[in-house]
C-alpha cells in the first residue's frame, strides 16, 4: 500500500534543527561577512617590516632633500650677496652718470650765455677790441675741450651703468630661481618627515618594542662588521710595521760603517702619512671637535653650534682643524682623495648611498661620529649601521 507520509526536508541541521535552504544561505552569508570584517584590518594594515622600510626610505629621502636644501640655501646666500653688490654698484654709477649729466648741463648754459660755440667774423665786429675777441675765443676753445671730455665721460658712465643694470637684473632672476629651489627642497623635507612621523605614531606599543628589537639586531650586526674591519686594519698596520723594520734593517746592512741613518720613518715608500704628521694632527682635531658634539640633536639644515645635520657636522669638525670643506655631501665627496674602506683612517669622511645623501667622520675601528637622522642625536656608530652595501665611498680630506 502506498505511503501518504510527506517527504523529509533536505536542508541541513543546525543545533539539531532542520533549516530551510533560504535560512542556510543567510547563515552562510553572515559567517562570510564576519570573517571578512575580522580579516580586513590585518589585511590592509602594513606589516612592521614594511613600516620600518617605509620609514627608513622616508628618512633617507628627507636626507637627500636636506642636502638639496643646503645647496640651494648656499647658492641663495651667495647670489643675494652678489645682487646686493651689483645694486650698490649700479647706485654709485647712477650717481656718477647724474654728475656727468649735470656737467654737460653747465656747459650748455655757458654756451647759451656766451653765444655760438664757433666764433664767426661778426663776433669780431661786435667785440670792443681785438683783445676782447682773443679772450672770448680762448674761453670757447677751453669750454669745447672740456665739453668733449664731459661727453666722453657721460657716454662711458651710461654704458657701464646699463651693463651693471642688466647684470643685476639677471642676478635677481637667478636669485628668484634659487629661492624657488630652496622652498621646494624645504617643502619636500617637511613632507617626508611628516609622513614618517605619522607612520610611527600608528604603531602599537608592542610594535614599537618589536621595531626597537629589530634596530638592536641591526646594531649588533653593524658592530660585528666594525670589529672585523678593526682587526683587518690592525693586521695591515702590523704588516706595514714589519715591512718598515725589514727595510730599515736592509738599509743599515747596506750602509756598512758609513754611519748613515735610516731616517725617522715619517712616511713609507708610497708617501702615505703616518701618525704625528700634519694631516694626522688635523684629523685628531677634527675628531676631538666631533666628539664634543655628541648628544646634540640632528636638525636638518643646521651647522651648529647647538645642532647639526650630517654634512654640517663634518664641515664644522674639519673647520675646527683649519680645513675648509664645502657645505653639502655632493661637494664634500670631491674634497679629497678616495680610499678603500679597508684603508680608512681616523678623520676620513665616509659617504653613504648612491645619491651621496649622508656622511660621517671616521674615528677608527670601523666606527664613526655622525648626525644620523631627525629625532636622533650626534653619536658614535658603526659605519655599517645600514649595511655594508650602503657605503658609497671613503674620502681623505685634502
Amino acid at each position: 500500500m502506498a505511503s501518504h507520509r510527506k517527504s523529509r526536508p533536505t536542508g541541513p541541521r543546525v543545533a539539531g534543527i532542520r533549516t530551510p535552504a533560504l535560512a542556510t544561505a543567510a547563515l552562510t552569508s553572515v559567517a562570510l561577512l564576519s570573517q571578512t570584517a575580522n580579516a580586513t584590518p590585518s589585511d590592509d594594515r602594513p606589516t612592521l617590516e614594511e613600516v620600518e622600510k617605509k620609514v627608513d626610505d622616508l628618512y633617507r629621502q628627507a636626507g637627500s632633500a636636506t642636502e638639496k636644501y643646503n645647496a640651494a640655501k648656499e647658492k641663495t646666500t651667495k647670489q643675494r650677496k652678489k645682487v646686493d653688490t651689483l645694486l650698490d654698484d649700479v647706485a654709485q654709477r647712477t650717481q656718477k652718470l647724474n654728475d656727468a649729466r649735470e656737467e654737460l648741463g653747465s656747459f650748455a648754459s655757458a654756451q647759451y650765455r656766451t653765444g655760438a660755440s664757433v666764433p664767426e667774423t661778426a663776433t669780431l665786429l661786435l667785440a670792443d677790441s681785438p683783445q676782447d675777441y682773443f679772450d672770448q675765443n680762448q674761453l670757447m676753445n677751453r669750454l669745447t675741450g672740456r665739453q668733449k671730455t664731459a661727453v666722453d665721460d657721460y657716454v662711458t658712465q651710461q654704458s657701464e651703468t646699463m651693463k651693471k643694470r642688466r647684470e643685476a637684473t639677471e642676478s635677481l632672476e637667478t636669485l628668484t630661481d634659487s629661492q624657488t629651489d630652496l622652498k621646494s627642497a624645504k617643502s619636500t623635507v617637511q613632507k617626508k618627515l611628516a609622513t614618517a612621523r605619522e607612520l610611527l605614531s600608528e604603531l602599537t606599543a608592542e610594535e614599537k618594542a618589536r621595531l626597537a628589537a629589530i634596530e638592536r639586531k641591526k646594531q649588533e650586526e653593524a658592530e660585528r662588521k666594525a670589529a672585523e674591519l678593526a682587526k683587518q686594519q690592525v693586521a695591515q698596520e702590523e704588516a706595514e710595521r714589519k715591512r718598515r723594520e725589514e727595510a730599515a734593517q736592509q738599509q743599515e746592512s747596506g750602509s756598512g760603517s758609513s754611519g748613515t741613518s735610516g731616517g725617522t720613518g715619517s712616511s713609507d715608500s708610497s708617501g702615505s702619512s703616518t701618525p704625528g704628521t700634519s694631516t694626522g694632527t688635523k684629523a685628531e682635531k677634527a675628531i676631538a671637535f666631533a666628539r664634543a658634539q655628541i648628544g646634540k640633536p640632528y636638525v636638518w639644515g643646521a651647522t651648529g653650534p647647538g645642532s647639526y645635520d650630517c654634512s654640517g657636522l663634518t664641515q664644522a669638525a674639519w673647520k675646527a682643524a683649519g680645513v675648509t670643506l664645502p657645505r653639502v655631501t655632493y661637494d664634500q665627496v670631491n674634497a679629497g682623495t678616495t680610499v678603500s674602506v679597508s684603508q680608512a683612517q681616523p678623520g676620513d669622511l665616509v659617504f653613504f648611498y648612491d645619491d651621496i645623501s649622508h656622511v660621517g667622520l671616521y674615528i677608527g675601528d670601523g666606527m664613526m661620529i655622525h648626525a644620523p637622522k631627525p629625532g636622533a642625536y650626534v653619536r658614535e656608530e658603526s659605519i655599517f649601521y645600514d649595511g655594508e652595501s650602503s657605503i658609497y665611498s671613503v674620502v681623505r680630506p685634502a
